[in-house]
């Protein structure tokens, strides 16, 4: 089942993770997978005409193979977050491993926000993460521009779920791009009508 807002049910029984901001007057808008050759470079100077700045999960395989982009990313403003080195899901790989990755991607930037991709990792997983003082950091609204069985139009339509407080979850990913660059500027705009304001998630 395909939800945009994620169930208070489901974040009662994860409660351990960061599913919100602290400000009830702002959205903390995030970006997983990248950084992307083609697609993270128009998302930057995007925020930037329209002076925002977001929090970028990446990939630590990605960061190596575009180390210019991933500083243009930091030059910009924006806060960066841990996704583990090859978006491995923590429920299908070993627990050692799973650390391993997320190791070699701490080995590459310094942060201490870590998002799972999926969603999904273990309790074990989530108890050595958490003993690396890391902050897992989840969401509240969900864009799935990563979908190709949705439109453009849906995600916009589903953008008035938006309330303050809320993390919100794009991509910035070849298998993104054609919907989150076409639906990214109009939800920013319904998010300006609601009097929201952007921040970095903390």
């Amino acid at each position: 089942m395909r939800f945009f807002r994620v169930p208070y049910l489901i974040q009662s029984l994860f409660w351990n993770r960061k599913w919100t901001g602290k400000d009830p007057s702002s959205v903390y808008l995030t970006f997983d997978d990248g950084p992307d050759e083609t697609v993270t470079p128009w998302l930057l100077e995007f925020l930037n005409k329209e002076n925002i700045q977001a929090t970028f999960f990446c990939i630590g395989s990605q960061v190596e193979k575009y180390p210019a982009i991933y500083k243009k990313m930091k030059q910009f403003g924006h806060m960066v977050g841990n996704h583990t080195y090859n978006h491995e899901k923590g429920s299908r790989t070993d627990n050692e491993e799973y650390l391993k990755s997320i190791k070699k991607t701490d080995d590459l930037m310094n942060t201490i926000l870590f998002r799972p991709p999926y969603g999904r990792l273990t309790r074990e997983q989530e108890r050595q993460v958490t003993r690396m003082g890391k902050k897992t950091v989840m969401w509240t609204w969900n864009a799935h521009d990563y979908d190709r069985t949705i439109d453009e139009e849906t995600i916009v339509k589903k953008a008035a779920l938006i309330k303050g407080g809320d993390i919100l979850l794009f991509h910035n990913s070849k298998k993104s791009a054609k919907l989150m660059m076409a639906c990214l500027p109009k939800v920013i705009g319904i998010i300006k009508e609601k009097n929201l304001i952007f921040k970095t998630v903390a």
